[in-house]
């Protein structure tokens, strides 16, 4: 680039004159000087043009980066480019010392050509030259007139031009005299806001009366962008100058001001803090010339006596003093105040050995456990295990510390449960309930959908916001440290790039650890032995193995009808009618209606949806009431229909309807949410081989599929199927409500009866339905959650049960009531489910057997639908 200008401001730049020895008035005479007095304000009128001196038709180019020299102006330069430096020479070595000033359109090109310049220009005359160590050269140029750039008559060694003289228009009258004034005030408020700015120099510029000089030495000192002070010397008229010129002053003077109170607030944020630090300090001064006690000292010795009742373990306790004399020493202002303040308090407000005292009443117990649930035997007992271990403990606590002399194994005082079974069982009552009978507080937190490990440990006190995990939250907020603890939906937790929560828990559920668990925030051991920690989870497939392994897992299955019936009863019907606003009298539920309910309206192993159809019950009944229509209300069947309008589920009138054909069989089948029927289809289509499975099946259940296809083809003449019905069908096997996944083995039993149904015709019996693995060798192997799939045959009208024969101890867990009622058939080998599923083989006439089969097979052949689904 050939020149561009100093980087300095105005007054670096009236400083490096002087001291380079220039008179300013030489070359900014009209700075100094008033011009005439103009005539009066009127018309405006074309101002004669005076005799100006005579300059060359082709000058040198000197081309500019970020710049643009106005006429009448005083510029300092800086040349760089060998070719700029050469033109610097010649100028300079000529008398005239003339030279054409010319801004490129793009600063950031080194070496611009004819093409890259702007078309107007200003003549300038070199006034002072200063070569530089580096090499480059430091000149002083003054604006003398614009031009417009006819042609370029040459471009090496640098660039030439023909050029056409371009005066401005100078009009006159009060418009023009009135925008000057208004830019010469603009400039002088923009001055007032740049403290560096030379107050003499500013003065000067701010006595000039003639409009053109105004513009361009106005527009010389201050900072406007390449294209706008382009535009201004590109401009004619002098009056539109002006205009151009107030409006970016206007700008810049908005600029400014919003810049000088940004600045203003920062300084008075920073004068506050100051002020407020001295007058800290200064109050600290005056009391303690009175002998007073500051608000600092005060606060710490609070947190000294809070530390003392607190009654922390040894290394706690020296955390806090050592904590707590920092803060002494802190001013109340510094960061770091806050923050050792905010852990003392933790600190001191957490229930080190506060606790409640154990109720070890088992007759209470038992009570309360009972009034609070129906069923739910096992859990009750391991609750009443428990408080009857806690009292012999304490009774012969003595006796029991002078026969152990174990110095590695700790003795384990609390209890870790947790509790499986479908949604709306009593999990999570529960808790309630064994706190209420304990006597100790209860207090609950959700683990579904956690994926950082620090809402258990808590963050490091490195951390703006830092704070204790939600373990030690929930011990500060109830003030007991012997708490039941319900840990909500353990087997929904995240498992992330976010961290694993899962592995934080190890310590809090583990009874050889927890006496010192270690929050990230704490940094102290806390002792949760005492904690009563109950987990509670609706399938145990995604809790990690070490965690599973620290838990006691109880399991709860769904209900029976009968109790179903009697929560309703005990339960779900007076809080209903408390909701609703309604009262006893008002609204009976016999026992048909809530069976018709149970059976059509609802099909889960707990007992919400049936709460929620007795709320829509109660609303209605409600309604009629409050409008007058009905005094009291007695639900039957029929109202129940007229209430809740027409059944979802049909139970054995679907059940019959389904298996009405050869190939279809009832499976059982779990399920998060319980027990449930899974019904299993088969069919076939003329072809050759061909199996295909459907349904949304996982690996595990087409595997099955696969193996008891293999079994029925591999025994086919023991099970008097024809072989060459495999030859020319293709079968597919289907297991409806395609958009739930399934998966297991347990269905491999009722696979392959479905097969064999299809293929002999023979259709499945009545009211039978079963569950079980097979092999390949066409055994039956045992499997899970036999009480669910047993009371789901129940609520379905299942009257017969096929299970494997390693599973009938598992009948131990079923209820009386459902084991009298149905019968349970114990199968060893596929052959035995079939005998006891399938209808008898139909005996073929006589008469039939003389007749060639060959011919019957090759006509069946011709015809695609023959026994297509008689098989």
């Amino acid at each position: 680039m050939g020149a561009s200008r100093w980087n300095t401001n105005a007054n670096e730049f009236v400083n490096w004159m002087w001291e380079n020895d220039f008179n300013t008035e030489s070359f900014l005479p009209s700075l100094f000087s008033r011009s005439k007095k103009k005539e009066e304000a009127g018309s405006i009128s074309q101002q004669p043009v005076p005799e100006k001196p005579k300059y060359p038709d082709v000058l040198p180019i000197l081309p500019l980066r970020g710049v643009v020299v106005y006429p009448t102006t005083a510029v300092p330069l800086t040349v760089g480019q060998p070719r700029s430096i050469r033109l610097v020479d010649d100028v300079t070595g000529g008398e005239s010392k003339l030279v054409g000033l010319i801004a490129a359109r793009d600063p950031e090109l080194e070496q611009p050509g004819p093409g890259d310049l702007y078309t107007v220009g200003t003549i300038a005359t070199v006034h002072r030259l200063l070569r530089a160590p580096d090499g480059t050269i430091r000149l002083l140029v003054q604006g003398l007139e614009r031009f417009r750039v006819g042609e370029f008559m040459q471009e090496e060694p640098y660039l030439k031009a023909r050029i056409h003289l371009a005066p401005e228009t100078v009009e006159s009258g009060l418009e023009i005299d009135a925008l000057a004034r208004n830019a010469r005030d603009q400039f002088q408020q923009i001055v007032g806001l740049i403290p560096s700015f030379p107050e003499e120099l500013a003065q000067s510029i701010v006595t000039i009366e003639e409009p053109l000089q105004t513009v361009y030495t106005i527009a010389n000192f201050q900072r406007i962008d390449l294209g706008d002070a382009q535009q201004l010397l590109e401009t004619d008229s002098v009056t539109e100058k002006l205009k151009k010129l107030i409006g970016l002053l206007v700008r810049e003077t908005e600029v400014l001001s919003i810049g000088q109170k940004i600045q203003n607030e920062a300084r008075g944020e920073i004068e506050k803090v100051q002020r407020d630090y001295f007058l800290r300090e200064q109050m600290k001064a005056i009391q303690k010339e009175l002998g007073e006690r500051d608000e600092q000292t005060v606060e710490a010795e609070e947190f000294r006596k809070k530390i003392e009742a607190a009654k922390m373990p040894e290394e706690a306790e020296k955390m806090a003093r050592r904590e707590l004399e920092r803060l002494s020493r802190l001013p109340t202002a510094a960061a770091e105040y806050g923050v050792i303040r905010t852990y003392l308090d933790w600190l001191v407000s957490l229930p080190w050995v506060a606790q409640t005292e154990d109720n070890l009443d088992i007759k209470h117990a038992r009570e309360v456990l009972n009034k609070d649930h129906f069923g739910l035997d096992d859990v009750k007992d391991r609750i009443l295990e428990f408080l009857a271990i806690r009292k012999l403990r304490l009774e012969r606590k003595e006796e029991l510390s002078k026969q152990s002399d174990d110095k590695i194994r700790r003795e384990r005082e609390g209890v870790i449960l947790c509790f499986v079974g479908p949604p709306g069982v009593g999990k999570t009552s529960l808790g309630h309930s064994i706190a209420r009978a304990m006597g100790r507080k209860f207090t609950r937190i959700s683990l579904g959908g956690m994926r950082d490990e620090a809402e258990v440990r808590g963050h490091r006190r490195t951390y703006i916001g830092a704070m204790p995990g939600r373990i030690l939250q929930a011990l500060r907020r109830i003030e007991s440290r012997n708490p039941v603890f319900m840990l909500d939906e353990i087997d929904k937790l995240v498992f992330d790039f976010h961290g694993d929560p899962a592995s934080a828990l190890l310590e809090v559920l583990d009874p050889e650890q927890n006496s010192e668990f270690r929050d990230n925030y704490l940094e102290a051991p806390y002792d949760l032995s005492q904690v009563m920690f109950i987990t509670t989870a609706n399938s145990l497939e995604n809790i990690p193995g070490p965690l599973y392994d620290r838990m006691e897992v109880i399991r709860l299955s769904g209900y029976t009808d009968r109790e179903k019936i009697a929560i309703a009863n005990g339960y779900l019907i007076p809080r209903q009618l408390r909701e609703n606003g309604l009262r006893e009298k008002e609204v009976s539920f016999s026992e048909e209606s809530l069976q018709k309910i149970i059976r059509q309206y609802t099909r889960e192993a707990g007992v919400r949806s049936l709460e929620r159809k007795i709320g829509a019950v109660c609303r209605k009944v409600g309604t009629r009431i409050a409008q007058g229509k009905r005094a009291a209300v007695n639900v039957t069947p029929k109202v129940v229909e007229e209430l809740l309008e027409h059944p979802i589920y049909f139970g054995q009138e679907e059940l019959n309807q389904r298996t009405s054909a050869p190939g279809v069989v009832p499976g059982l089948a779990w399920t998060y949410f319980g027990g449930d029927i899974l019904y299993i289809e088969s069919t076939n289509m003329p072809g050759g081989k061909g199996f295909q499975i459907s349904g949304s099946l996982g690996n595990v259940m087409q595997e099955s599929a696969r193996a008891a296809f293999s079994y029925v083809r591999s025994r086919a003449a023991a099970l008097k199927l024809a072989q060459e019905f495999f030859d020319k069908n293709d079968i597919h096997l289907h297991v409806p409500a395609g958009a739930t996944p399934k998966d297991g083995p347990s269905a491999g039993v009722t696979m392959a009866t479905a097969l064999v149904s299809l293929i002999s015709g023979r259709k499945v019996l009545p009211n039978v339905g079963m569950t079980g693995e097979i092999t390949l060798r066409g055994q039956v192997l045992p499997v899970g959650g036999i009480k669910e799939k047993v009371l789901a045959a129940h609520r379905n009208g299942l009257k017969t049960v096929i299970l494997p024969k390693r599973n009938k101890v598992d009948l131990d867990d079923v209820p009386d009531e459902i084991r009298k009622s149905m019968k349970f058939i114990f199968a060893e080998t596929v052959d035995d489910v079939l005998a006891a599923s399938l209808e008898k083989p139909k005996k073929a006439p006589k008469a039939a057997a003389k007749k060639p089969a060959a011919k019957k097979s090759t006509k069946a052949k011709t015809k695609p639908n023959a026994k297509s689904s008689a098989g």
